[in-house]
């Protein structure tokens, strides 16, 4: 990493570090919701509005520590008069999550939102019977938080004596690997954290534990975290999945979550899914976690054979 990128990432976590001095919290809601609420208000009135809700505000509206802290993470732009940050933090429990400001309307933005939230209560309900893991992995990590939770869940059931040794965050986006990465020291997670830029795991390293959180949304704009690609938007997961095995250690498991079409009642995408894997000599357990998410996406055209989106949660174990 260069002096810059040590720089960035300082400056960062030290804008998280100060927000949780602050007891900051802010949920995430869809950006339909966001929008409607953040449409009461024309500026920012406190850091919630401001890193919350990404409502421009006045210089001298919130405190100078993190007006300046924003500053030095290159997270400010200014809009006539106002300032408004281009970042946006979300909580879940006691850390802290940075992402893209609202809206994320840029190619390469990083998201936050309901499925984050969905995707760490997988990983937390999936954990406690799959034993100790040392090697995990977080694929197209973003925000980090999948491998966030993950490590954090292994430690905490280990206690003092924990044995994580490394946390690999992946992304194609550079932005959510330095995202990721800063989300990950504020959280204080032990052993080696890593961020690796490219599409997928590289090198000969291999994990216990893999987590993911694909796109599963047809995207006209081809943002990376929204276009699942082709089949209904069903491809990059479908993807992810086969490449994600092959890096896994005997008894390595990969914790999925993703989404799928529902035509006819027939879910496509488990069908192909589980006849990969099991081709792999993998074991598959595939369950609906919500059977109905992103109900306005069947408005449009390459959904006009979907009843409906499914959120679905795959746990796939190779022995």
């Amino acid at each position: 990493m260069s002096d810059e990128g040590r720089n960035l990432l300082s400056a960062r976590a030290e804008l998280l570090g100060a927000l949780k001095r602050r007891n900051y919290r802010f949920v995430t809601p869809t950006p339909l919701t966001h929008a409607r609420v953040a449409a009461r208000k024309t500026k920012a009135n406190d850091l919630r509005d401001v890193l919350g809700w990404s409502l421009p505000f006045e210089r001298g509206a919130i405190d100078a520590e993190i007006a300046a802290a924003l500053g030095d993470a290159d997270a400010l732009e200014t809009q006539g008069d106002l300032l408004k940050s281009t970042v946006r933090v979300s909580s879940l429990d006691d850390d802290l999550f940075l992402h893209s400001a609202y809206p994320t309307v840029q190619t390469d933005a990083v998201f936050f939102g309901p499925d984050s939230y969905r995707f760490a209560a997988f990983i937390r309900a999936e954990l406690p019977r799959l034993g100790q893991r040392q090697r995990i992995a977080d694929i197209g990590a973003g925000s980090g938080i999948g491998g966030i939770v993950a490590a954090k869940t292994v430690q905490e059931r280990s206690g003092a004596g924990s044995i994580l040794t490394t946390l690999v965050l992946n992304d194609i986006n550079e932005r959510a690997c330095g995202f990721a990465l800063a989300n990950a020291y504020a959280a204080s997670i032990g052993g080696a954290v890593l961020s690796m830029d490219g599409d997928g795991l590289t090198g000969e390293m291999t994990y216990d534990l893999i987590v993911a959180n694909p796109p599963y949304i047809v995207d006209d704009a081809h943002r990376t975290y929204r276009d699942g690609g082709a089949n209904h938007g069903s491809s990059v997961s479908f993807d992810w999945a086969s490449r994600a095995v092959d890096k896994l250690e005997r008894n390595g498991v990969l914790l999925l979550y993703t989404g799928s079409a529902i035509v006819g009642g027939v879910d496509h995408f488990k069908i192909e899914l589980e006849r990969m894997l099991r081709a792999k000599a993998i074991e598959v357990e595939y369950r609906e976690l919500d059977p109905d998410v992103f109900g306005e996406e069947l408005e449009r055209e390459e959904y006009a054979d979907v009843e409906r989106i499914a959120v679905v949660g795959v746990v796939a174990t190779k022995r």
